[in-house]
């Protein structure tokens, strides 16, 4: 029982994590049909925002809530700078333009604060811990587990019940008849990215939580997860995308768990060799998206 009650609070949290990285991914894929690779480094940027936000004086809170508008207003930038000017062009275009916007921002990071890792201010209750039912567990991992359900919850509410999702989905399903039919375009693929550089910003405040420090090439590992997790749900579905991340999240603690010590260095190749496995099996990912749009 104590076993089994561990095992699925590890999962929750680091699914949730993984959900919330791979929602912040997918929901700009469903619409441009592009793969926002600068997306880790909103999670770099919400790091050195807390950062530098640290000699302020002001209340962590108050920080953590500063950090997360700078991812939004990166994630923003990201679109204006990077996509806007060319997504019309070619999907090359853009993706190029993508990965040098992920590198100027990485550069910008090295020259302007440090290339060695950097505290972040955390509060206290970060490194407690407490204990539910005979399982001593981090708070953060409950934290992180709290902060998941709500921003789930809430993105379900925005997407179903707002004008703004049903624009959203609209512009998933068939983003050429939503231009025709008055959805402004720009508009929502700005919120795409808004949405996605907020659930950038409270991804990088749990999983800097878990590590304590930032540094410039921070964001690839969050980025390869989210890629991997949308890939694994549907690249076009948003429950897809969380699905793939709570699944991710099942199979590395459950590898965690089962692999020998001196073979858990290779857990990440006992990983992919599950995720080539379940892409064999379902290589379209495991839900299928809208019927596929025009992209222009």
């Amino acid at each position: 029982m104590t076993f089994a009650l561990q095992f699925l609070i590890d999962v929750l949290s680091l699914g949730g994590a993984y959900a919330l990285m791979a929602l912040g991914l997918v929901i700009v894929y469903g619409i441009l049909r592009l793969v926002n690779f600068a997306y880790g480094e909103l999670i770099m940027v919400t790091g050195y925002a807390l950062f530098l936000a640290g000699g302020t004086g002001l209340p962590w809170l108050v920080m953590a809530a500063m950090a997360i508008l700078v991812a939004v207003a990166t994630g923003i930038l990201t679109e204006y700078v990077a996509f806007r000017p060319v997504r019309a062009k070619s999907v090359t275009a853009v993706l190029i333009t993508s990965f040098a916007f992920s590198t100027l921002l990485q550069n910008a990071a090295l020259l302007f604060i440090s290339p060695r890792p950097r505290n972040v201010p955390l509060p206290p209750i970060f490194s407690q811990t407490v204990e539910i039912a005979g399982v001593v567990t981090p708070m953060r991992n409950l934290l992180t587990i709290a902060a998941a359900a709500i921003l789930l919850a809430v993105f379900a509410f925005l997407m179903r019940r707002t004008v703004l999702g049903v624009a959203m989905r609209a512009a998933a399903s068939n983003f050429t008849m939503a231009r025709m039919l008055g959805v402004p375009a720009n508009l929502v693929i700005t919120s795409a990215f808004a949405i996605s550089g907020l659930l950038a910003g409270v991804v990088g405040i749990l999983w800097i939580g878990r590590i304590g420090t930032v540094v410039p090439g921070i964001g690839m590992e969050p980025l390869l997860v989210a890629f991997i997790a949308t890939v694994i749900g549907g690249m076009r579905s948003l429950s897809g995308a969380v699905l793939g991340g709570f699944l991710l999240a099942f199979i590395d603690t459950t590898l965690n768990y089962t692999l020998a010590q001196d073979l858990l260095k290779f857990r990440d190749a006992f990983t992919f060799g599950l995720v080539i496995l379940i892409l064999l099996w379902r290589p379209q990912g495991l839900l299928k998206g809208p019927a596929t749009g025009q992209r222009t």
